[in-house]
């Protein structure tokens, strides 16, 4: 099941929006390399590099949030480092069973779901207050 951006999801910040139309495109990548029953390497190529994009895209939103002294910085940081954990263990469970089914469930589940609700409810937020708006 392929994501999609919309404008719907965008915080107003052209480097955040432009870094989760990446991510969005990512998992679809991963998504789709799993249906389409992908080798391991290729399946971990994806997932490595969407693990190490997430931390780069989560270390600038957090930044900006310190230096803009928004308030709900701690809550964020807190919700970012509980989707790597998550993030960490998709990928151990790929390097233990390898690509399929049961991974691409998983990956719908942790990271298109928690992708779409964190973004349009925790970082639409964060733009808001970065627009004095909130």
């Amino acid at each position: 099941m392929a994501i999609q951006w919309t404008p719907a999801l965008a915080v107003g910040i052209d480097a955040i929006d432009g870094q989760h139309k990446t991510l969005f495109q990512k998992v679809n990548n991963l998504i789709e390399a799993c249906n389409r029953g992908q080798g391991k390497d290729t399946v971990a190529q994806t997932i490595d590099f969407l693990g190490e994009y997430v931390i780069i895209h989560f270390r600038d939103e957090e930044k900006l949030m310190q230096k803009h002294s928004f308030p709900g910085y701690l809550q964020h940081k807190q919700l970012h480092d509980a989707f790597i954990k998550g993030f960490q263990q998709l990928k151990d469970e790929l390097e233990e069973e390898g690509p399929g089914l049961g991974l691409v469930l998983k990956t719908n589940r942790l990271v298109v779901d928690w992708l779409i609700n964190h973004i349009s409810k925790k970082d639409k937020a964060f733009g808001k207050f970065l627009r004095g708006e909130g």
